[in-house]
């Protein structure tokens, strides 16, 4: 990296680890630096901005509805007037059909947003006219979720012409699109250069406010040392990846300055519903009563992470504040006495290697809850395992307690609340062995509800039976640190996973 290019005025310099990106094509990359990099690229027809994830803003969509047509659901979509793609060409309806057809036909990694979530086909997206489309959505999936579905990256509009000119047999312009883009975002793809760095410039035809910076390098530092010391020497705008000791340090030097980011992840621990005697309530409430959250964020992370006890992250809509949990001994002994199991007993909790979100090690947190399950006579066998091999014991119903973390695949309350709470899903119900049918019911009911005050009040009422009655002690959900230069501003991580880099300048 060039000092003259790290350092300009006109530049911004990301330093990230960024060995995941496979590819720049929206409708291929779910890996969290090709979504980075696309989402300043494409426009969605609808976005969530900044940490804001409970209201759907317009995009290339000024307008949208949803309605009942009693077989189907049709979300219909009115286009933003004017809008042209980098190559000048207009934005048309018939290019947002392509563009959802394209990822259905193509069934890469990010396409079960469309097929399985909206239950979408090819043909399901319909243009009335040059400025509206409507979308088919059958009866199974829900209007809202598909909306939330509609701010990520797998449904950002592609120039078809574009495209299809540069079509290799049937791949409908894949492997050209890899590493070229055709959007009308912010910026277009200059150039990326795999392991090494990826470089946007300002798309001159982009309909919104220009980027204040012209030029972004997002530049590949998979060590997040060699991150703090570019950062430290100037070379670097935003680092990504410190640790809680890097971003410590940092505040203690001059010309930089840290930033807390969101996240959607929660640290829990599921128990297995169907084993003795994780199979009686009282005994999984007085394990969850029995821990000490607050010494969990305020030692362990360092505050690097937010008290959370309901299975939907907070910033998402449905979030549920409560926590009602805090280490009572008193009340987790009452409740083993009442289980039948005032004298205790013995269970394996199978924790991961290596760290944890939030910047403590997993073996770290696996010997604090031992410790605190210690204090009212249940003795916790930690068995350490890699996190690959831990999923298939936990994915095979063997796990007896396991600590592990889970993050939703959209910005949606149900992709937490289905996996959570419906037995029938395959997810983490079914992993825990907690089959409840009103569980299930609700998260079903509150996933299709359109009118938003009922749906809120569904999860609400999902939430707090799953807080008392589900198999999870939810831990923390975690923060993420940036070090800045002490110029730059304006600057919002989205709790999705990624930045738009239009609004920052320095």
């Amino acid at each position: 990296m060039s000092s003259r290019a790290a350092t300009a005025a006109d530049t911004l310099v990301y330093v990230n680890d960024i060995s995941d990106m496979i590819s720049l094509d929206p409708a291929v990359a779910y890996e969290f630096s090709g979504i980075l990099a696309a989402t300043n690229i494409y426009d969605t027809l609808v976005a969530f901005e900044g940490e804001d994830l409970t209201t759907l803003k317009p995009r290339l969509a000024q307008s949208w509805f949803i309605r009942d047509n009693g077989s189907r659901w049709a979300v219909t979509l009115k286009l933003r007037p004017g809008v042209k793609f980098s190559t000048g060409r207009p934005v048309t309806a018939k290019a947002v059909a392509f563009s959802f057809d394209r990822v259905i036909a193509l069934n890469k990694s990010p396409a079960f947003l469309f097929k399985e979530v909206a239950g979408m086909n090819e043909g399901d997206t319909i243009p009335v006219g040059t400025d509206t489309v409507v979308v088919s959505l059958p009866k199974t999936a829900s209007p809202q979720a598909f909306l939330s579905v509609l701010t990520f990256t797998v449904a950002a509009i592609v120039d078809p012409d574009e495209v299809m000119a540069h079509q290799v047999g049937t791949d409908r312009g894949e492997a050209w699109l890899r590493n070229h883009s055709a959007g009308t975002g912010p910026y277009t793809l200059d150039r990326w250069d795999p392991e090494s760095r990826v470089v946007l410039v300002a798309n001159p035809n982009y309909w919104g406010p220009k980027p204040n910076l012209p030029r972004v390098i997002i530049s590949h530092v998979p060590e997040s040392s060699t991150q703090k010391f570019l950062l430290e020497s100037g070379d670097a705008d935003i680092a990504a990846d410190l640790s809680p000791e890097q971003a410590r340090d940092l505040a203690t030097k001059p010309n930089v300055a840290v930033q807390k980011g969101k996240l959607l992840q929660l640290v829990y621990i599921g128990m297995n519903a169907k084993l003795p005697p994780l199979d009686n309530p009282k005994v999984r409430e007085a394990i969850r009563a029995s821990i000490d959250y607050d010494g969990i964020i305020r030692n362990l992370l360092r505050g690097e992470a937010r008290k959370v006890q309901t299975i939907v992250p907070e910033g998402l809509f449905g979030f549920n504040p409560s926590a009602p949990f805090q280490q009572d001994i008193a009340q987790a002994k009452r409740l083993l006495q009442e289980a039948g199991k005032g004298e205790g007993f013995s269970i394996e909790l199978l924790v991961p290697t290596g760290p944890a979100p939030g910047g403590v090690k997993w073996a770290d947190l696996g010997a604090k809850v031992q410790s605190d399950l210690a204090q009212v006579g249940i003795k916790v066998e930690i068995k350490e395992t890699a996190q690959a091999q831990l999923l298939n014991v936990y994915r095979a119903q063997k796990g007896q307690m396991v600590m592990i973390l889970w993050g939703p695949d959209f910005p949606d309350p149900d992709g937490n609340a289905t996996p959570f709470a419906d037995y029938d899903a395959k997810s983490l119900a079914w992993r825990n062995q907690y089959s409840d049918a009103d569980a299930a019911k609700l998260a079903k009911q509150a996933a299709l509800e359109p009118d938003l005050m009922k749906r809120q009040a569904l999860y609400r009422q999902l939430t707090e039976k799953v807080l008392h009655e589900g198999p999870y002690v939810i831990l923390y959900q975690p923060l993420k640190r940036f070090g800045l230069r002490a110029n730059v501003s304006g600057f919002v991580w989205n709790p999705m996973a990624f930045a738009e880099f239009r609004t920052v300048s320095k």
